[in-house]
C-alpha cells in the first residue's frame, strides 16, 4: 500500500479520527473565494505572454474522448493530433496526454508510441463509480497492462456524501497501489460534492490517500471545472505541501472550451501557487473542443488575421 505521510499517520486510524480532522479544516468563505477568483479572471495577458500562454495551455492538455460511440479510429486520429496538434506548424507543442477508456488504451499507446504524449485512461467504473472495489481495481491493471501511463479515478461519492470518509481513503490507496508506476488522478466529481467545504475535505482526503493529482470533474456533470472551485483545490495543494512537502497535481476537467477561460486558469496557478506548477508534469487541462480554439488563436497571434474553423480538424 502506499505511505501515508507520517503526520497523517493518527489521522486515518479510524472513520472518527479521519472525520474529526476532515471536520476540522477551516470553513471555505464562499463570497471570498468566488470574488478572487472572479478578480483574477479579469486580468489582461497581451502579446507575447499570451503567445507563451497559449503554447503553455496546449502542452497542458489531455486531449479526451470518453464516448460510447468511441472507435479504434477516432482514437489513432485524436493521437495524432495529440502528437502534432497543427500539422502546418511544427512549433506547435504537443498535448500532455490522450485520455480514453480503458478498452482503448492499447490503441492510445500504440499510435503514440515514442511520441513523449502520455496515455491516460479513466478506471474504476467511470463516471459514476458504482461498482465493487475488484471490479475497480481490475479495470485499473486493465488500462495500466494497456498502456496507460496515468490513471484517471473517480470517488465514490456516495459513500463520501454519507460520512464514510475511510471508505473512501482506503479505495483511493487500493486504487494507486493497483495502478503500479501510472500516475493517479482522483476525480472529486466537484457538482456532486455541493459545497466548497466538502471540495476542501475531498482534496485533502485524496492527497493524504495518495493522488498524484486531483481533478474537478468527469465533465459528465452540469457543474465541472469552475474558477472558484479550482482556486479552491489549488489552495489545498499549496498549503499540503506547505506541511508535507509533497507536491501534487491539479486538473481541471469538463467546461473549459476557450483561450480566454484557459488563460484564465493559467493566472489561477500562477498567483496561487506559483511557477512550480506551470508545467504540465503538475497542471492538466481535461478538455477535447479547447485545443481547436488554442490553435486557432495562435494562428491570430502568427498572421494577425482568424483561419475560420474549417482550419482546425472536428474532434
Amino acid at each position: 500500500m502506499p505511505t501515508i505521510p507520517t503526520a497523517f499517520a493518527d489521522v486515518t486510524a479510524s472513520d472518527s479520527t479521519l472525520r474529526r480532522f476532515l471536520h476540522g479544516l477551516p470553513g471555505v468563505d464562499a463570497v471570498g473565494l468566488e470574488a478572487r477568483a472572479a478578480g483574477l479572471g479579469t486580468r489582461s495577458i497581451k502579446t507575447t505572454a499570451k503567445a507563451y500562454a497559449i503554447d503553455l495551455a496546449i502542452s497542458m492538455i489531455d486531449l479526451t474522448t470518453l464516448e460510447g460511440a468511441d472507435t479504434p479510429g477516432k482514437v489513432r486520429a485524436l493521437a495524432a493530433k495529440a502528437v502534432h496538434p497543427d500539422p502546418t506548424d511544427r512549433t506547435t507543442p504537443s498535448t500532455a496526454a490522450v485520455c480514453v477508456y480503458p478498452d482503448m488504451a492499447a490503441i492510445a499507446a500504440e499510435a503514440l508510441k515514442g511520441s513523449g504524449v502520455k496515455v491516460a485512461s479513466v478506471a474504476t467504473a467511470f463516471p459514476a463509480g458504482r461498482a465493487a472495489l475488484d471490479v475497480k481495481l481490475a479495470d485499473t491493471r486493465d488500462a495500466v497492462a494497456a498502456g496507460a501511463d496515468e490513471i484517471d479515478m473517480v470517488i465514490d461519492r456516495g459513500a463520501f456524501l454519507s460520512g464514510r470518509y475511510l471508505k473512501v481513503f482506503e479505495e483511493i490507496r487500493a486504487v494507486k497501489e493497483a495502478a503500479g508506476p501510472a500516475r493517479l488522478k482522483v476525480i472529486f466529481e466537484n457538482g456532486e460534492l455541493s459545497t466548497y467545504d466538502n471540495i476542501r475535505r475531498a482534496s485533502w482526503l485524496g492527497m493524504i490517500a495518495g493522488a498524484d493529482f486531483i481533478k474537478t470533474s468527469t465533465g459528465k456533470v452540469a457543474v465541472n471545472a469552475t474558477p472558484a472551485n479550482t482556486l479552491l483545490m489549488l489552495e489545498a495543494v499549496r498549503d499540503y505541501r506547505a506541511q508535507t512537502g509533497i507536491q501534487v497535481g491539479v486538473k481541471p476537467a469538463g467546461g473549459i472550451r476557450t483561450s480566454k477561460d484557459a488563460i484564465k486558469f493559467l493566472v489561477l496557478v500562477n498567483e496561487t501557487v506559483g511557477a512550480d506548477w506551470l508545467h504540465n508534469h503538475w497542471f492538466r487541462f481535461g478538455a477535447s473542443s479547447l485545443l481547436n480554439d488554442l490553435l486557432l488563436q495562435r494562428q491570430k497571434l502568427a498572421t494577425g488575421r482568424y483561419s475560420g474553423p474549417d482550419y482546425v480538424t472536428v474532434d
